[in-house]
């Protein structure tokens, strides 16, 4: 179909381009940026007061299939994304079979191609079932189309082994993705260890648990020039060593979520400011855990000067009776894809830490050149004539209120239930195929 995109704001950060422009698109593919022609035969979005972006692009998104189709399924995960603005979207590989071969690879490509509105591209796992005695299939995957290697919640503690997988990934032009956790700092926590960790009597996971291993790999990636991406980052400490790594010509980035630029460890206590809650929430349970005002701040920073490269969700979806539970037993993680954009613009624009234009880029260029391989598509992240149709329509105006059964997410677990957050997703074109029309994902491709 020929959609002309009329009268919106167009952001495209990889291009310097922000402006009022009419947007043509045609057959799936972007015809023009500044369409001044006969509007006749057209199909004619009026998009005044909205903002026109490059789609999304998420590189740390928990699909769960294969294995763990009750809590997210690659059809009703890649909806909540398209629901949130992404257009493309990296799953971890922690499934069960686990992504550590071309087998499992090849599946998740063809489940996304048939099932999901929106284009998927696997991560695959560093070591054999992300059980760290040995390394996976990384060539295989590699020739496969993964997007990057990464253990994620299930760090690699071996020096030794982590120094050979950066080898090996170099030689493949991919990035290696890390969960910074030394786990023998925090083997039974379930929370930031402070004050609030005490009073509430749970266990605390100290900021030197991430710190430590954030250290180590730069330093091995330092060694083999290996890229490293440092996933959900959030101390201060670890913030400031990627920013002197970037700064020595090491090949780092970083990535942060929007739970750690706006929620802090009082939250599990039902203390968060401005926000009431219940103590001992286990929708406030995620690893990296929330940390206290002054690593938001750093975090903030760290975003607002480029030392962070982008946001990302690290969308995990658990089932509501497995996090019915006590708290250190429940499992960590949130669902996010659905209120990233919102929390993004309600935290950070309208709080004038950050211009609109620079949250966008943090959510598409950003994220593209974080992931930028052979494997990854061209144009991913950014818009321009002859590119391909992938395009995030919003509204950074609309007010609304997170109610959890709302989420097309599998799963319901947010801490953000009750919130008022500002920014919505209004229209969402996948490859030119409209999948979001005036807020809601449609169930299927061509409804």
């Amino acid at each position: 179909m020929r959609w002309l995109l009329k009268g919106g704001r167009l952001v495209v950060p990889g291009q310097g381009i922000d402006a009022v422009r009419d947007v043509l698109l045609d057959n799936g593919w972007v015809r023009s940026l500044d369409y001044q022609g006969d509007a006749s035969g057209l199909d004619i979005l009026d998009v005044r007061g909205m903002v026109v972006s490059p789609g999304f692009v998420d590189v740390h998104t928990h699909l769960r299939e294969p294995g763990f189709e009750y809590k997210e399924t690659i059809a009703t995960g890649t909806r909540s994304a398209a629901a949130g603005g992404f257009t493309t979207v990296c799953c971890m590989p922690n499934t069960n079979p686990v992504i550590d071969n071309a087998s499992v690879v090849q599946f998740v490509q063809s489940k996304a191609i048939g099932a999901g509105p929106v284009r998927v591209l696997p991560m695959g796992a560093v070591t054999r079932g992300m059980k760290q005695d040995s390394l996976a299939e990384l060539g295989e995957m590699a020739e496969a189309g993964v997007s990057a290697f990464t253990d994620d919640a299930f760090p690699v503690q071996s020096a030794h082994l982590m120094r050979t997988a950066m080898q090996y990934a170099t030689i493949f032009d991919l990035p290696v993705v890390t969960h910074c956790e030394d786990k023998t700092l925090t083997a039974g926590a379930s929370m930031h260890e402070g004050y609030i960790s005490t009073i509430l009597g749970l266990k605390g996971m100290p900021r030197t648990a991430e710190e430590i291993q954030v250290a180590r790999n730069i330093l091995l990636a330092e060694e083999t020039a290996c890229r490293l991406h440092v996933a959900h980052i959030s101390t201060r400490r670890s913030v400031e060593m990627v920013r002197e790594a970037r700064r020595r010509g090491i090949p780092v980035t970083a990535e942060a979520c929007p739970h750690h630029f706006s929620l802090t460890d009082r939250a599990v206590a039902g203390e968060e400011p401005g926000h009431s809650g219940q103590p001992y929430d286990t929708n406030c349970k995620m690893n990296p855990p929330l940390r206290t005002v002054d690593d938001i701040e750093a975090v903030i920073e760290g975003l607002a000067d480029g030392v962070i490269s982008c946001i990302a969700t690290d969308h995990a979806p658990h089932a509501a009776e497995e996090k019915d539970a006590e708290f250190g037993l429940a499992p960590f993680g949130i669902v996010g894809l659905e209120t990233a954009l919102a929390v993004g613009i309600t935290y950070l624009v309208n709080t004038r830490r950050l211009e609109l234009s620079n949250l966008i880029r943090l959510l598409t260029i950003g994220a593209a050149e974080v992931i930028c391989s052979p494997n990854c598509p061209a144009g991913l992240g950014d818009l321009f004539d002859g590119a391909r149709a992938d395009i995030t329509v919003f509204d950074p105006t609309d007010e609304w209120k997170v109610v959890p059964q709302a989420l097309l997410s599998r799963s319901k677990n947010t801490p953000y239930s009750g919130h008022l957050l500002t920014g919505r997703t209004k229209y969402v074109f996948a490859g030119g195929e409209m999948v979001v029309r005036e807020g809601l994902a449609l169930l299927q491709t061509g409804q």
